[in-house]
């Protein structure tokens, strides 16, 4: 991608976030409870649906002979990417409750059939390749507004895109890929917060369950962390999060989130890992500075994130202890697993509608956009550099209305030298909102 194609992106850039400042500057951690509008029971949710035409090989093994797949035809999917309930209740003196239920690519789906012609038999079948996941359940004791307690399954707000994961909150039909790629996205688990805001600033503290190492692997670092087989989630080791929001500027929200945990010996037969693999901690080390800037009809955001984990050499030697739970591309017997990752975006957006009156007054929105993002999930990888990405989109994102987006974008993904650049267009539809 050459520098006059890059001109031409950015000249064009604009955004599909928010609808508003005030939208723009929530916090997904506490959104649960911010839009319930004075009542007891708060019922809302967000959802989106996408389609994409993909302009590359959809092979496995492209990026291992790449150049056996540089001429294959383009492929097309329809999506659901996420689909979102939103419970909360105030119970009062302090006391509210929330919860979010999330349906992924459509939920999952099982079914059992009776086989009279095989051995008279019932037969269990996964039907669906989606996911139902609850992620966020917890209680919180609001002593004021600069302190409160909130514990249960929560959301954890590090970097950008967990903590603004709401589709009105990118203007990318799908979440932007880095932080989606090298991280657990949305990031959610059992633990306590502590979080506030006083002043110009809002802060929040977390102890929550530590990640597993046997989830980590080069294509995805450690977003596979926070997975588990089990009904329960292990906790033998902790994480910790820190964040805190600045609000001094109108218009203006900068955010610092760390995290620091240990991801080995947090899985389960604990008492398996024993000699030499008592002396691997797995430490995770996570840093990340992000923005969002919405005022005078422009839109722009971004994050830097870059993280460590210790042992990574260890940790790429290590099967999964129960490997029939485990998706091959998610066990830490992939070899290649690296130390650093680190993910880089930034987006800008203008709302052309906003210069014609007659539109700006029925307040329908039109941003056009441009979007580039660089990450990789195996900073010091020697060879299969194919980890090394960089992202570059443009499109538009129309508003009806405040709470309904129209998307559609042209998306180019460039990868190192030696491997096939991967562009695709992308078409959806996304709302937000809250109906109680």
């Amino acid at each position: 991608m050459n520098n006059f194609t890059l001109g031409i992106i950015f000249a064009t850039a604009s955004l599909s976030v928010n609808t508003t400042t005030a939208m723009a500057q929530v916090s997904a951690a506490d959104s649960v409870m911010n839009h319930a509008k004075g009542n007891k029971l708060s019922v809302g949710g967000y959802g989106e649906a996408a389609y994409s035409r993909n302009f590359y090989s959809d092979n496995g093994n492209r990026y291992t002979t790449p150049s056996l797949y540089k001429k294959d035809p383009s492929h097309g999917r329809f999506d659901i990417p996420h689909a979102v309930i939103y419970l909360g209740y105030d119970f009062g003196k302090g006391w509210t409750m929330g919860t979010e239920i999330e349906f992924e690519h459509g939920g999952s789906g099982s079914a059992i059939e009776y086989e009279a012609d095989e051995a008279i038999e019932f037969e269990h079948e996964t039907e669906k390749g989606g996911e139902v996941e609850l992620e966020q359940f917890w209680l919180q004791k609001s002593f004021s507004k600069a302190f409160n307690i909130k514990a249960g399954h929560i959301v954890v707000p590090f970097g950008l895109t967990n903590a603004h994961h709401e589709p009105l909150n990118f203007f990318t039909v799908y979440r932007p890929e880095g932080e989606n790629t090298i991280l657990p996205c949305t990031w959610h688990q059992t633990g306590i917060s502590f979080w506030g805001r006083t002043g110009d600033f809002r802060y929040e503290a977390q102890m929550i369950a530590g990640l597993d190492a046997y989830h980590f692997s080069r294509a995805n670092w450690i977003q596979g962390g926070t997975s588990s087989p089990f009904e329960f989630e292990v906790a033998n080791k902790y994480g910790f999060l820190a964040r805190v929001d600045n609000y001094t500027i109108p218009g203006l929200r900068i955010g610092v989130s760390t995290y620091a945990g240990q991801a080995m010996h947090n899985n389960v037969p604990h008492d398996s890992e024993k000699g030499e693999k008592k002396k691997i901690k797995g430490n995770v080390y996570l840093g990340s500075l992000d923005f969002t800037y919405n005022k005078y009809n422009w839109i722009a955001r971004g994050n830097i994130d870059y993280g460590y984990v210790s042992n990574a050499k260890e940790i790429a030697q290590l099967s999964y202890p129960n490997v029939q739970y485990v998706k091959p591309y998610e066990s830490g017997n992939g070899k290649y697993f690296g130390s650093h990752a680190m993910a880089m975006m930034f987006e800008v957006g203008y709302d052309v509608f906003s210069q014609i009156h007659k539109l700006r007054e029925d307040n329908q929105k039109l941003y056009v956009f441009g979007h580039i993002e660089h990450y990789d999930s195996y900073i010091h990888a020697v060879t299969k550099q194919w980890t090394n990405r960089t992202v570059l989109a443009t499109g538009i994102n129309y508003y009806p209305i405040p709470q309904i987006a129209i998307k559609a974008e042209y998306n180019y993904r460039n990868l190192k030298k030696g491997y096939n650049d991967e562009p695709s267009i992308n078409i959806g539809i996304a709302y937000e909102g809250f109906f109680l």
